[in-house]
């Protein structure tokens, strides 16, 4: 089973015939400019794979590897779903992020959890050069090819997140996170969430809920070697309780927020 990849575009199909005409390159704008932007999509939390190497770590952590503290439940599948209809780049991973957080700085203190807590330094340093590394790089190439080709990048990262934090309920179903400081990721939030309004009648979506999206994190990393006028980071959560609802309310939730950001 692959681990961690890419889908090219090649390999992606429309969900319908008008929006793959549509999208091949995004039209995202802001009243500023009217580029096109390419669409590229990621997962980092993909799953909670753990290779055979290390899974001697996690003889007792079963119960969390199936956790939301050990990936994203249902953000893989958004993430191809974007990526095939948009005709749009993928890039995920599956392994945990109880290994290795490819969503955190290389600084960052969660960048490992309790579970590796015991390894040397070498070993960290390995696990970061075997699946960190790759990952991050080849990300960041493509939007350097990009970038350096002319044109402007709208990256969109799929997540999700537990219905519950610390004992309370989270009071929102759908987040759109972005850096405010940046008013082309603010327009193309907005703009998503009205048009997802539309169709979503009744679901709580909020900007930069449940979490702040210029906190650490590949899209504040990647904000930090491009500037906004080439480069929009979009981080997506969606709530687990929709995830683990119907499966048809779940696959209508997907195709309504394609529809949106294509509109």
């Amino acid at each position: 089973m692959q681990r961690s990849g890419r889908i090219g575009l090649r390999g992606a199909a429309a969900s319908t015939v008008a929006v793959r005409q549509a999208i091949h390159h995004v039209r995202l704008s802001t009243r500023r400019t009217r580029r096109k932007a390419r669409l590229l999509v990621t997962c980092e939390h993909g799953g909670n794979h753990i290779p055979p190497k290390y899974a001697p770590l996690f003889k007792t952590g079963a119960g969390i590897l199936a956790s939301h503290r050990g990936y994203d439940d249902g953000a893989l599948t958004l993430a191809v779903d974007l990526s095939q209809a948009l005709a749009a780049p993928l890039h995920y991973s599956t392994v945990s992020r109880l290994l290795v957080d490819l969503n955190r700085s290389a600084s960052h203190v969660e960048l490992h959890s309790t579970f590796t807590a015991g390894l040397t330094d070498a070993h960290r340093a390995g696990i970061l050069e075997h699946f960190y590394i790759p990952y991050r790089t080849e990300v960041e190439e493509k939007i350097d090819r990009w970038i350096k080709a002319g044109e402007q990048v709208v990256h969109v990262s799929c997540h999700s997140f537990t219905p519950f934090m610390h004992g309370r309920l989270r009071c929102v179903e759908i987040g759109f996170l972005f850096d405010a400081a940046r008013p082309r990721e603010l327009a193309i939030c907005t703009q998503w969430r009205r048009a997802l309004q539309r169709t979503c009648h009744g679901l709580r979506i909020r900007l930069n809920a449940p979490y702040n999206g210029a906190s650490d994190g590949f899209t504040t990393t990647l904000r930090q070697r491009h500037g906004p006028e080439h480069y929009a980071g979009i981080e997506i959560e969606i709530n687990q309780r929709l995830v683990h609802g119907k499966p048809k309310g779940w696959r209508r939730l997907r195709h309504a927020l394609i529809e949106a950001l294509a509109s």
